[in-house]
């Protein structure tokens, strides 16, 4: 193991019912540093009796934490808070180091997963319910709201961290238990949440983290009663078999799934501002998000300026080991990813497109890739409908606002979806006509705690953030008293 700042965070063992253990077989799972290829530890291959025993440890738990009275609930959430900003530097590293981004984005995720933290403190104190006019004399209509139970998480590598706090943070405000499984690539920060979690006084049993097979611990919990839901952020094919499973014990689920976000650019848009917003959307975590930009559309007078500009941009970029100084992108998360994005230029150059910049694997080697830019691009190519998940930023040409609105809704997918225009009411009109369950006007950098995050269509169920994430974890209870 590595001898760094961040190895107090670095629990190579699994949090059940307060105990960190290893796997029942005594297998594990070599985690690598993304940036060298270098092995920096290991964590337990667990699978379906760890995770019925989590699952337990967390029904048990639920017995009791349930009754946590709401100051202390929200007392709790605090430490958590200031223990994750007390390790910001060290829990960023360990992110940077297993997931590859560069350090200010890991010290970002960290903080905002703080936000995420704070914010549901504060709203779980407005988790009311009401008393609704009853129809008759002598009668009350109560409609009140509880935690949902045992709550099982299924989380992705790209935001090992941040994606884990939009989960624990409002299950654990409401009173609910967690039973969570990282992502086997990036397992750590996940884990971390087990140790941060013990820190600021949680008791056994109501955060517990599983590493390991993923069908095998994913199985586990849709087959538990005791589970009574699941939320998973991850790709749209695992989420439907997750929506598949949850029906034999009808959960309630969260699915935060695929996107393929368009980046509209009109010609009455602020060029350097869209440019900025672009650059920010597209290659934020080597474009490894799933609310990126993965079609950039401009309009036909802005085009060639656009173009040229974001080449420029692109260009300057610099690529390498997320924890030197002034690094913008970090390696790609691993050998399938980088031959994925590839396969998408190849496509694209076959149905005539153009690589401006970019298009092929870096000097670095490893899994670092060249920022790309694809001009030409069209709907006959396999990134028109699918998601690209990485440094590549495929450019089409525009002529109208509903051709824009008609190239832009051309998907399965409806998560977020940007805009660049000074005309108002072509924002508004955006709004009514873009099939996305988040817009951003003039912003390529739209996720905040305030407002609910997720999409419609086959982009998910549900919302996280906002005081929409909250109700995710309740259930409502109408009580009728009569005889008054």
């Amino acid at each position: 193991m590595l001898d760094t700042g961040y190895t107090p965070w670095m629990r190579q063992a699994n949090l059940v019912a307060g105990e960190w253990i290893a796997a029942d077989s005594g297998r594990t799972i070599d985690v690598t540093d993304k940036a060298t290829g270098e092995t920096i530890g290991t964590v337990p291959a667990c699978g379906r009796a760890e995770t019925e025993r989590a699952i337990a440890a967390a029904a048990e738990a639920f017995r009791s934490f349930r009754e946590t009275p709401l100051m202390e609930r929200c007392n709790l959430l605090w430490r958590l808070h200031d223990a994750l900003m007390d390790n910001q530097a060290s829990l960023a590293e360990l992110l940077t180091v297993e997931m590859g981004k560069p350090l200010a984005e890991a010290k970002g995720e960290i903080a905002i997963g703080a936000q995420y933290v704070r914010w549901f403190a504060e709203e779980a104190r407005r988790a009311k319910g009401e008393i609704v006019p009853a129809g008759v004399n002598g009668r009350r209509i109560l409609v009140t709201k509880h935690p949902v139970g045992v709550v099982g998480m299924i989380t992705p590598w790209n935001f090992p961290s941040s994606m884990l706090a939009r989960k624990i943070a409002p299950a654990l405000a409401v009173g609910c238990t967690v039973v969570a499984k990282p992502a086997t690539a990036t397992p750590y920060s996940g884990l971390a949440w087990g140790a941060l979690a013990e820190e600021a006084g949680y008791p056994a049993g109501v955060v517990n983290v599983v590493t390991g097979s993923a069908r095998e611990i994913a199985g586990a919990m849709m087959d538990a009663f005791a589970v009574r839901k699941i939320t998973f952020t991850g790709s749209t094919e695992v989420g439907k078999e997750l929506i598949r499973g949850s029906a034999d014990t009808v959960k309630k689920v969260s699915m935060e799934l695929g996107g393929n976000a368009p980046f509209i650019v009109f010609d009455d848009a602020d060029l350097e501002a869209a440019v900025e917003g672009a650059m920010v959307s597209k290659f934020r975590n080597a474009g490894q998000t799933c609310v990126c930009a993965n079609r950039i559309l401009v309009q036909s007078g802005i085009h060639d300026r656009f173009v040229k500009k974001l080449v420029e941009r692109t260009k300057a970029l610099k690529v390498g080991d997320g924890r030197d100084d002034g690094v913008e992108q970090g390696p790609m998360i691993d050998a399938d990813a980088v031959e994925k994005v590839e396969g998408f230029i190849e496509d694209a150059k076959q149905h005539g497109g153009e690589v401006v910049t970019g298009g092929k694997r870096h000097e670095r080697g490893g899994t670092f890739f060249e920022p790309t830019v694809v001009t030409g691009a069209s709907q006959a190519m396999q990134f028109a409908t699918e998601e690209i998940f990485g440094p590549l930023a495929p450019v089409f040409r525009f002529d109208t606002e509903e051709e824009a609105v008609e190239l832009a809704n051309a998907t399965a997918f409806g998560l977020a979806c940007y805009a660049y225009t000074k005309d108002l009411g072509r924002a508004f009109r955006l709004n009514e006509r873009l099939e996305y369950g988040m817009i951003g006007i003039n912003s390529g950098l739209i996720t905040t705690v305030e407002a609910p995050f997720g999409g419609v269509k086959e982009s998910g169920l549900g919302k996280e953030g906002g005081s929409q994430g909250l109700e995710d974890y309740l259930e409502t209870k109408y009580v009728c008293v009569d005889g008054i």
